[in-house]
């Protein structure tokens, strides 16, 4: 898989644009949509553009173990099924990630991630506004 130069990334997400703000609207105000691109185009984020459905990821580094962080998901549920492996492997290759994680709706621990492929719930998330 070859990196897209700064023009195909720039089509791309303008592309899945619509997606990504669906999927921005359960982040609870943490990003706004030029948030994201902002930081895809630092090579902060990364951009997984399907036909129908977009993944956003982030290389988190831990003293003891790097982790693949699903920021964003959003489009056709067997699409995003396809695609994840992909972006699993290139974190695997590319960074030496040994974990992966996601923040989501309660909806992603009754998806494919936990009947087929291994996922558990292992936090839970407690947010309150100040």
């Amino acid at each position: 898989m070859t990196e897209p130069n700064e023009t195909e990334l720039a089509q791309e997400f303008q592309r899945c644009r619509e997606e990504i703000i669906r999927a921005l609207a359960y982040t609870g105000g943490s990003h706004t949509i030029d948030d994201v691109w902002e930081l895809i185009n630092k090579g902060d984020l990364q951009l997984w553009c399907g036909p129908h459905s977009v993944i956003v990821s982030e290389v988190q580094k831990y003293p003891q173990y790097q982790c693949l962080h699903f920021f964003l998901a959003a489009g056709r549920l067997e699409e995003l099924e396809a695609m994840y492996p992909v972006v699993l492997e290139w974190g695997k290759q590319e960074h030496g990630v040994t974990r992966a994680s996601l923040a989501g709706r309660p909806g992603w621990a009754r998806s494919f991630l936990t009947k087929k492929n291994g996922w558990t719930a292992s936090h839970l998330v407690l947010t309150k506004e100040l």
